[in-house]
């Protein structure tokens, strides 16, 4: 089951061509998968991070640009989890606009890492349990 998300397309996304420039667009990729952490698993980001030395870094990204972002969109961002390994994680995204268009789909892999030695660790049962509620198709 996905979640979904929004957030709007502010002015410093926009490049001269009047259209979110395309690094923008993981930034705002990256926000939403901060915020989902909440809503799947009950725990912030930064408290995994900053508490729990447990980070999730992406080790692979495929995305289609299918519509451009503009000044004043409101993105809907729907992420689910497609993978759901010992250490790694497959996210899927797809953003839609306020008239329900795609405007860009994504898959990321992320690791499970102590953030201190940045190496990879098992997911922990908490997070894996928040985690395989919404592994697609799981609804």
């Amino acid at each position: 089951m996905a979640v979904t998300l929004q957030r709007s397309v502010e002015f410093s996304m926009i490049d001269m061509a009047n259209v979110a420039y395309y690094p923008r667009i993981y930034d705002l990729a990256h926000r939403f998968f901060e915020s989902a952490w909440e809503q799947m698993c009950g725990v912030s980001y930064v408290t995994m991070i900053t508490e729990r030395n447990l980070g999730f870094p992406v080790v692979n990204v495929t995305s289609e640009f299918h519509a451009p972002l503009r000044y004043g969109d409101i993105i809907s961002a729907q992420l689910s989890i497609s993978h759901l390994g010992t250490s790694s994680l497959g996210w899927t995204y797809r953003f839609e606009n306020q008239d329900g268009m795609v405007v860009w789909t994504s898959q990321q892999t992320t690791v499970c890492v102590n953030m201190e030695t940045m190496k990879k660790q098992a997911i922990p049962n908490d997070l894996r349990e928040g985690l395989d509620e919404h592994v697609q198709g799981s609804e």
